[in-house]
C-alpha cells in the first residue's frame, strides 16, 4: 500500500514538472521506494535488524523530504494575478 501510494506522488512531481515546467526532482522517490523494498527484505530474513530499522528511518526521512520539497514548489512563488 505504501508503494502504491509513493508512486502516486511519484506521478504527481512528474505531472507538475512536465506541465508548470518547474524541476520537482521526481526521480529521487525511486530512492525511498528502494530502500523500503531493501528494508522488506531484510525484515523477513532477519525479524529483529537494526540495519533493516535504519534503512526504514532512511527512507521515511527521505520521503518527507521529498514530499516537502515537492509541496514547497507547488505552492510558493505564486502570483496572484496568474490566478
Amino acid at each position: 500500500m505504501l508503494a502504491v501510494l509513493v508512486v502516486f506522488v511519484t506521478l504527481i512531481a512528474r505531472f507538475y514538472q512536465r506541465f508548470a515546467g518547474e524541476t520537482t526532482y521526481f526521480y529521487l522517490f525511486a530512492v525511498p521506494i528502494l530502500l523500503f523494498g531493501l528494508q522488506a527484505i531484510r525484515q523477513t530474513n532477519y525479524p529483529n535488524d537494526p540495519l533493516g530499522d535504519l534503512l526504514a528511518a532512511a527512507a521515511g526521512v527521505s520521503l518527507i523530504a521529498l514530499c516537502l520539497l515537492l509541496y514547497r514548489r507547488m505552492t510558493t512563488g505564486r502570483d496572484e494575478r496568474a490566478l
